[in-house]
């Protein structure tokens, strides 16, 4: 059979979201799947804009549709974030008139991170959950949530985490032993409010990343040293833990951000353990028994429990996860979890 894949590409920015669907697709294609790439690199909300972003959406799927043979293989990210002209008649066109499976691999689901949530997303959902063939989520709790939804357990493959494509071992690799946590992503307070708390913890906290408060420049533990690409930010993650971490509290992950964190794998897990640093984690995360199991650093239930729980990581702790967070790294960096997922998923189809 032969292989496809449709993909939204974005190339105005350079951002976790947007390195997660490059990198999926990269993998992809490295395993054979012809790339059909449907543009969505304007953002401006110009009348003008619009016109020509649905110009640019009817082109491109048109030409994905005419390009694909039928009886092939179908592969596509959801969800799409963007209303597109002719979208969901391609898709059904080719899964009805063309007899192609699919194969979607999920990145967010919006019904449980809540905030974004809306008919738009609603109906989205439901049209991948009638057209898809195969689907490949994040972890077995979400796939929970995907039997809950009716969709069949025997086609449905965890992921378990995402890769995490880098050219060459960062540059950073001879990871410090430190007692302190880096934060790498969208440091905004008002989207993620615990950011504002993070003085009180008596812990060295080295941010990265846009959005920087300035109202944290009063506590002396807290150090920001700037925003960097997603593919430049592993050479400068070089010691102590990586922070996986989201919603309105240090005391818990509350908040739909926080919350949603039982059911993703949060592509900054993937971030750090690729740059080569270990991790300390939110207990109820879903990620949490991944780290347990591999161990790759610290679970805990409040940050406030931060500071005591990395005076009892010695040195020697320290190197044991670094050579685990180094086995994970080296998969990371080789897409090896994603091309399982995908293998996986064509068996279930073949």
């Amino acid at each position: 059979m032969k292989r496809y894949q449709i993909v939204e590409l974005n190339t105005e920015y350079n951002h976790a979201g947007s390195k997660a669907v490059q990198d999926v697709y990269e993998i992809a294609r490295s395993l054979g799947y012809e790339a059909n790439i449907i543009r969505t690199a304007t953002t401006a909300d110009s009348f003008m804009a619009k016109i020509q972003r649905q110009i640019f959406f009817f082109i491109d799927w048109l030409k994905a549709y005419f390009s694909i043979a039928s009886n092939s293989i179908v592969f596509i990210q959801n969800p799409y974030h963007h209303k597109q002209l002719i979208r969901n008649w391609v898709l059904e066109g080719l899964k009805r008139k063309k007899n192609v499976k699919f194969i979607s691999l999920v990145h967010d689901v919006e019904e449980l991170r809540k905030s974004l949530y809306n008919n738009y997303y609603k109906i989205e959902f439901d049209t991948m959950l009638s057209l898809v063939d195969v689907i490949i989520v994040h972890n077995d709790k979400m796939k929970d949530f995907f039997i809950k939804k009716g969709f069949p357990e025997t086609k449905l493959v965890s992921l378990k985490i995402f890769d995490y494509l880098i050219d060459s071992k960062p540059s950073g690799s001879n990871t410090k032993f430190e007692r302190s946590i880096s934060i790498a992503g969208n440091l905004d307070i008002k989207k993620s409010a615990y950011i504002s708390q993070l003085g009180k913890l008596g812990v060295v906290v080295n941010l990265y990343g846009p959005n920087f408060s300035h109202l944290l420049e009063k506590y002396k533990e807290i150090k920001y040293h700037g925003s960097f690409p997603a593919s430049d930010i592993p050479n400068h993650l070089n010691s102590g833990f990586g922070l996986v971490w989201d919603g309105n509290s240090i005391d818990s992950c509350s908040g739909d951000f926080g919350e949603y964190l039982q059911y993703n794998n949060p592509h900054k897990l993937s971030l750090y353990l690729a740059s080569g640093i270990p991790v300390v984690i939110w207990d109820k995360a879903a990620e949490a028994e991944f780290v347990k199991q591999n161990n790759l650093g610290i679970c805990v239930s409040s940050l406030h429990e931060l500071a005591d729980k990395l005076a009892l990581v010695s040195e020697d702790d320290y190197n044991k996860m670094l050579v685990n967070v180094n086995k994970q790294s080296n998969l990371l960096m080789d897409g090896s979890y994603t091309r399982i997922a995908i293998s996986v998923a064509e068996r279930y189809i073949l």
